[in-house]
C-alpha cells in the first residue's frame, strides 16, 4: 500500500507539478513568457526548493540512458541524413502520390513500422523536420502530418519490446520473449494505425486536399513552371537547381560527404562518398539488430554515433551542432518534476483506491484499469506508471491463471503506450516533435498543447478500445 506523504509536501508538490503543466501547455504566458525548457527546469527547482525531492534524489532521477539515446539518435540522424537517406524515404513516400491525403497514410505506416524496431523517439527526432519539409514544398498543412507522425510513432512503438523505453522495463519485469511479445500486440497495433489513420484523414480531409508532388527533383514543389523560368532554364540563365523545391535541394546539398583525410585521398570522389553512405547505412542496420538482440539501447546508440564520427575524419562540431541541447534540458527538468511528484504519494494512493476493481478478468475490471494506466500515464509519465503498477497488476493477475498474467503485461505495454497520444505531454515522442518542429531551421511550426488534445483525445479513447481486445489473441 502506498502511503500520502505530509499535506504540506503533498501541496507543495502538486503546486510544482502544475507550474511544470502550465508552462508546458502555456509555454509564453504573459506573466511568466519563458518557455517550455525553463518552465521545465523551473518546477525541478520548485521541487526541490519545497523539499519535496533531495538534491541527491533529484540527480538520480534524471534517466541518463534515455538521454543518451536521444542524444545519439540526433548525431546519427544527422549523418543518416548526410547519407541521403531522407530522398530515399521521400522519393519511396512520394512515389506515385495520389496527393495529400495519400501522402498522410503514407506517413502513418511508414512511421509506426519504422517505431516498432527503431523506437518512437528515434523516429521522431529523424522524421520530424523531413516530415516539415515534405508537406511544405507541396504547399500543404503541417499540423496533420506532425500529429500523424507522432501518434503513429506511439502506435507502432507498442508492438516490440523495443519500441519504447516502458515496454523494455515491462519485456524485462514479465520475461516475455520478443516473439510472444510481438505476436502478443500486433494485431492491435495494426488494427490502431488503420483506425487513428481514419481518423487523421476524417477530421483534416478539406485541408489535405491537392498536393501531387514529387520529391526527385523533377517537379516544383507541387507549383507550374513559369514560362519565364522555363526561357531562363533554356537560356542558361537559371540552373535546374533553381527549380527544385527547398526540401529537394536540402536533401542534395547534404549529400556532399568530402573529406580531406590522406586516407581519402587516395580515392575518387565517387568512392568517397559511396563509402562514407554505405557505412552509415550498415551501422544504422547494426544498430536496429543490437536493439532486437537485447544489447543495451542507449550504449548501442552511443556506440554508433561514434562510429561515425570516428570513420567520418573530420571535426564532428558541425553534427554535434545539430543536436536539441534544450529538448535534453527539459527532459531533465521533466525527470525530476515526475520523481518529485511521485514522490507525495498521490499517483500511488489513486492506484491503491481503484486496485480492487480493475481485475483482468472482466470487461468491467479491464475498462477500469485501462482508465487508470491513461490518467497515470499522462499525470506521472508512462514508464513511472509502468513500474509503479507492473508487479501489483502481475499478481492480481497470478490469482486468476499464468495466461492472464501474460495478458495483463501486454494490456499494461499497449494501454500505457497509446496513453501518450492523449495530451503533448502524454508522451517523450510527443514532446520531441513540437520542440523539433517548432526550431526547425525552415518551416517552422508550433504544434500547441490544444491542437494536439483535440485530436488525441478522441484517438486515444478509440484506439485503446479497439486495440484491447486483441491483446494476446495470437
Amino acid at each position: 500500500m502506498s502511503q500520502l506523504a505530509s499535506a504540506p509536501k503533498v501541496a507543495l508538490g502538486s503546486v510544482a507539478f502544475a507550474v511544470f503543466w502550465m508552462m508546458a501547455v502555456f509555454p509564453s504566458v504573459p506573466f511568466l513568457p519563458i518557455g517550455r525548457t525553463a518552465g521545465s527546469l523551473l518546477s525541478a527547482v520548485l521541487m526541490i526548493v519545497f523539499h519535496v525531492i533531495s538534491p541527491d534524489d533529484a540527480y538520480a532521477s534524471i534517466d541518463l540512458p534515455i538521454l543518451g539515446l536521444l542524444f545519439a539518435t540526433m548525431v546519427v540522424g544527422s549523418y543518416l541524413k548526410n547519407a541521403g537517406m531522407f530522398k530515399h524515404l521521400g522519393r519511396l513516400l512520394a512515389w506515385r502520390s495520389q496527393g495529400g491525403r495519400d501522402l498522410l497514410c503514407r506517413v502513418c505506416i511508414v512511421t509506426a513500422l519504422a517505431s516498432a524496431l527503431f523506437t518512437n523517439d528515434t523516429c521522431c527526432v529523424v522524421l520530424t523536420e523531413f516530415v516539415l519539409e515534405l508537406a511544405a514544398e507541396r504547399n500543404l498543412p503541417a499540423k496533420p502530418f506532425l500529429l500523424a507522425l507522432a501518434s503513429s510513432a506511439n502506435i507502432g512503438s507498442a508492438a516490440t519490446p523495443i519500441g519504447n523505453p516502458q515496454n523494455l522495463v515491462i519485456a524485462f519485469n514479465s520475461k516475455i520473449t520478443f516473439p510472444k511479445f510481438l505476436l502478443g500486440i500486433l494485431p492491435a497495433m495494426l488494427a490502431g494505425m488503420a483506425v487513428n489513420m481514419v481518423m487523421l484523414l476524417c477530421m483534416y480531409w478539406r485541408e489535405l486536399g491537392g498536393g501531387v508532388d514529387f520529391i526527385d527533383g523533377s517537379a516544383n514543389g507541387g507549383k507550374q513552371t513559369t514560362p519565364d523560368q522555363a526561357a531562363a532554364v533554356e537560356e542558361g540563365r537559371s540552373s535546374p537547381m533553381s527549380l527544385k523545391s527547398p526540401a529537394a535541394m536540402s536533401l542534395e546539398m547534404s549529400e556532399n560527404i568530402t573529406t580531406k583525410h590522406p586516407w581519402f585521398m587516395q580515392c575518387t570522389e565517387e568512392r568517397r562518398k559511396l563509402f562514407l553512405k554505405s557505412f552509415a547505412y550498415v551501422v544504422t542496420v547494426g544498430m536496429v539488430v543490437a536493439y532486437m538482440v537485447g544489447l543495451n539501447m542507449s550504449w548501442t546508440a552511443i556506440t554508433t554515433a561514434l562510429a561515425l564520427v570516428v570513420v567520418d575524419f573530420r571535426d564532428a562540431e558541425p553534427c554535434l551542432d545539430t543536436v536539441s541541447y534544450s529538448l535534453l534540458v527539459f527532459f531533465s527538468g521533466m525527470f525530476i518534476t515526475v520523481s518529485g511528484f511521485n514522490k507525495t504519494g498521490l499517483p500511488g494512493a489513486i492506484w491503491d483506491f481503484m486496485a480492487p476493481y480493475s481485475k483482468v478478468n472482466s470487461v468491467g475490471g479491464i475498462s477500469v484499469l485501462s482508465v487508470i494506466i491513461l490518467l497515470l500515464s499522462n499525470l506521472a509519465s508512462n514508464v513511472p506508471t509502468v513500474l509503479l503498477m507492473g508487479d501489483e497488476v502481475a499478481k492480481a493477475a497470478a490469482l486468476i491463471s499464468a495466461a492472464a498474467v501474460t495478458r495483463s503485461w501486454l494490456l499494461l505495454a499497449w494501454v500505457s503506450t497509446v496513453a501518450g497520444n492523449l495530451s503533448l505531454l502524454g508522451s517523450a515522442a510527443n514532446l520531441i516533435v513540437c520542440e523539433q518542429a517548432r526550431r526547425a531551421p525552415r518551416n517552422a511550426y508550433d504544434l500547441t498543447f490544444w491542437q494536439h488534445i483535440v485530436f488525441g483525445v478522441p484517438s486515444t479513447l478509440i484506439v485503446t478500445a479497439i486495440g484491447i481486445p486483441l491483446i494476446g489473441k495470437i
